[in-house]
């Protein structure tokens, strides 16, 4: 069981890594809010619940229409697969990236929602499409993978928890930076646990495609 907790905040991490509209909001409500070290904290939460949300909708849909096994083995293998594209998309920009993070963000930079936190971290989530193709295919194929289903309650539990984590454990220390006055990341350490991610989810990706064609799942 530790190691669908340990898996999902690996997993979660390494996506959080990546720049997106979540960071770039993050940013903008740590700078605006009169406290905001507490931005993070409230945009993770509300990033949290429309993701457990999600989380039960796929179960649901998966455990209620899709029961064939061939269905389930697909979708293992496919969100395995862009597991590694992602990989290596982010190794690759690694090196063809300029990763010199700034922090001063202004109104321009955040287009849409700038109202409250919590309702922020559900209303930027579900406006960005590569979170809700990341669940569609990613998502649901680690679900298959380690067997998440109704029936294996502390398996979603665990899986929720290790993927929040992994949220968590990134947004909440750049809220408190950015709060503090921090202007910018060390570009080169940066660029380097985004190189290990990428390695990572290449090599999970790899498991995760060839786990599910020798294993394949039943929900």
């Amino acid at each position: 069981m530790l190691e669908i907790l340990l898996i999902s905040f690996l997993v979660a991490l390494s996506g959080a890594l990546s720049p997106g509209p979540l960071l770039t909001f993050t940013i903008y409500k740590s700078l605006k809010q009169k406290r905001g070290y507490l931005a993070g904290i409230y945009i993770i939460l509300g990033h949290a619940v429309i993701e457990f949300a999600l989380i039960i909708a796929l179960l649901a849909g998966a455990y209620l229409i899709f029961q064939n096994f061939v269905f389930l083995t697909i979708v293992g293998v496919v969100g395995g697969s862009f597991l590694v594209v992602f990989g290596l998309l982010v190794m690759r920009d690694v090196f063809k990236t300029n990763y010199d993070i700034n922090f001063t963000l202004n109104e321009d930079h955040v287009k849409g929602f700038k109202g409250n936190s919590f309702l922020g971290g559900i209303i930027v989530s579900l406006s960005n499409p590569f979170w809700e193709f990341w669940w569609a295919v990613i998502g649901l194929g680690l679900m298959i993978s380690f067997n998440i289903s109704f029936e294996n309650p502390l398996g979603i539990l665990l899986f929720f928890i290790g993927h929040e984590l992994g949220d968590i454990v990134w947004y909440l220390p750049v809220s408190t930076f950015v709060y503090l006055g921090g202007k910018s990341l060390n570009p080169k350490i940066y660029k380097y646990v985004l190189f290990i991610c990428g390695v990572f989810m290449i090599i999970f990706g790899v498991y995760l495609a060839i786990n599910v064609l020798l294993f394949p799942p039943v929900l």
